[in-house]
């Protein structure tokens, strides 16, 4: 017996999931969910954010250079400023889990 708790779906598997409950072709499928994605990585990277209804916010931050520590040798070492990707859950996605 397959233990879900231990880990999530597969692509495979949630493609074959989605597939079933509407009724449309695994290959129908994945061309969405690939839209989709695609779609949410272009208004991320030109708008800063992408908003998947129900679900949460892919955001794209910038975060600023910082003093950090070398966990190994406690030395001080300068963290140079990056982007970074976030994802903000939805408040009924965390009402709807938790």
């Amino acid at each position: 017996m397959k233990d879900n708790m231990a880990k999530g779906m597969t692509k495979s598997e949630t493609l074959t999931a989605l597939a079933e409950k509407l009724g449309k072709s695994r290959k129908e499928v994945a061309e969405m969910l690939d839209a989709v994605v695609n779609l949410a990585y272009e208004e991320a990277k030109k708008s800063g954010e992408f908003t998947i209804p129900g679900l949460g916010k892919l955001l794209k931050k910038h975060r600023e250079a910082r003093m950090g520590r070398n966990p190994a040798t406690g030395e001080q070492i300068k963290i140079p400023a990056k982007t970074v990707v976030k994802f903000r859950v939805a408040k009924a996605a965390k009402d709807s889990i938790l």
